[in-house]
């Protein structure tokens, strides 16, 4: 006798239910989507990590956020069929970041266990399968809207679009050129941290200690230290070329490189497996200390060019960008900062680093800051830098002329929402969707509640 996947369905969720009662939880099935059920326990989890983070739910949280969760799991399950992956040390790298803030705002570790209601690592885990599920999600959807292009025309269409009073606000932006150096490292800094690697080198060779053990304990990589300094799988572009190269002249999995230097620090890397193109390492990262002395040492360098420029003994400060900046990104720029998430020029103030930020906001156009030191995002080393305000553009409605790369950019956006929404659709007529009686009355931004998914029998 065949059984219809309802029932099949069901089955499933009642074992899930009898494993719960097993261990005295009541775990209440809000929705099913395929064959994934959705907890009323994690949506109440993301409700509250929601209202934690001051992240407004637009609407009902018990009909947005289960929704949401429902495509989320549409998207999911075509990773699965792409066999997309994403990389652990991505992942860590995003919750040890997520885990810090809640550290730094609820004042300890056990404040933040006691606010989630869950011991470190649980939250960790559950942090780390939710981090995971959304870069899965974001490769499903490049995927899916990666030759979306807009044309001119299709932006001045776009634009000619929008209604009068529904024209963008655009915020407050800069264009910002930076002179960044980094502190003198005395030699016998530099000597200990190879002696260091020489001698974890050395007791991996000859058998008296693990890789992954001593990257656990002794790597200053965060990301990838708590995995044993596993990188995951990546190719030359995802990762810095002298690391690359080391890495990819590898073939003995026993043995360890030589030294390694980036601009991260100093690496020795051991081969774990290559697939084509693509590699998976392991790596134990040591950074030199930087004394006050050496950081105070840079900010009278830097100090000495400030005055030069402003005293117009070199003609630009782009030209002296080029000359003695070490942020390659901006040197090559000539001075100017490069947002990533637009590609140009131009930055809304939230989106540069907090340091800049705070001085930018203060000074005038053509104004050039006094030398300070700031962490580099990249590295997370001490650094020292001072910025030029070459450009402001006060809050405005969009125009066209004036703001063509931001609705450039809507465009797409547009253009792929489009694309996303249409698909979800034709992913609902394939996939089985139960939702319970309690948590029906919706005005869903989806037809879920077709009559032939909510019938059990």
């Amino acid at each position: 006798m065949k059984l219809r996947l309802s029932t099949i369905l069901l089955f499933i969720v009642a074992a899930v239910f009898s494993i719960g009662a097993q261990n005295n939880v009541a775990e209440e099935v809000a929705w099913v989507v395929g064959d994934e059920p959705i907890f009323k326990s994690d949506i109440e989890q993301e409700y509250l990590q929601a209202q934690y983070e001051r992240n407004p739910i637009q609407g009902n949280p018990y009909c947005v956020i289960p929704e949401r969760m429902a495509i989320d799991k549409l998207f999911l399950h075509q990773a699965k069929i792409d066999t997309v992956e994403v990389t652990n040390s991505m992942i860590a790298s995003n919750v040890d970041a997520r885990i810090n803030y809640f550290i730094a705002n609820l004042g300890s570790k056990e404040k933040v266990e006691e606010y989630f209601r869950k011991p470190m690592p649980e939250l960790r885990e559950q942090l780390m399968n939710m981090v995971r599920d959304q870069y899965t999600i974001q490769e499903v959807q490049q995927k899916l809207t990666k030759g979306v292009k807009a044309t001119p025309s299709d932006v001045r269409r776009y634009f000619e679009s929008l209604p009068s009073d529904s024209l963008p606000f655009i915020p407050k932006q800069v264009e910002v050129q930076v002179i960044t150096i980094n502190p003198r490292i005395p030699q016998q800094e530099i000597d200990e941290v190879k002696s260091r690697l020489r001698d974890y080198a050395q007791k991996v060779n000859s058998g008296e200690s693990d890789f992954s053990t001593l990257a656990i304990l002794y790597s200053e990589d965060p990301g990838t230290s708590v995995y044993g300094g596993e990188t995951g799988f990546r190719s030359r572009s995802e990762l810095l070329p002298e690391y690359a190269t080391a890495a990819f002249n590898l073939n003995d999995n026993k043995k360890v490189s030589n030294i390694v230097q980036t601009e991260d620090g100093y690496h020795i890397i051991q081969l774990i497996e290559k697939r084509g193109d693509r590699i998976n390492t392991r790596h134990i990262l040591l950074k030199p200390k930087v004394s006050d002395k050496d950081l105070n040492d840079a900010v009278a360098r830097l100090d000495t060019l400030r005055l030069d420029i402003v005293d117009k003994k070199l003609a630009t400060f782009g030209q002296a960008a080029q000359l003695v900046s070490q942020d390659k990104d901006s040197r090559n720029n000539d001075g100017y900062m490069l947002n990533e998430k637009t590609r140009s020029n131009l930055f809304e103030m939230a989106d540069l680093p907090a340091e800049i930020g705070k001085l930018v906001d203060t000074m005038k156009v053509g104004d050039v800051s006094k030398p300070f030191i700031m962490l580099n995002p990249k590295t997370n080393s001490k650094q020292v830098s001072m910025v030029k305000l070459s450009k402001r553009i006060e809050a405005h409605k969009a125009d066209l002329a004036q703001d063509y790369q931001t609705l450039k950019g809507m465009c797409e956006n547009h253009a792929k929402e489009k694309i996303l929404e249409d698909w979800i659709k034709e992913k609902q007529k394939t996939t089985y969707v139960y939702i319970e009686e309690g948590w029906r009355n919706c005005d869903f931004k989806y037809d879920w509640l077709k009559t032939k998914k909510q019938d059990k029998n």
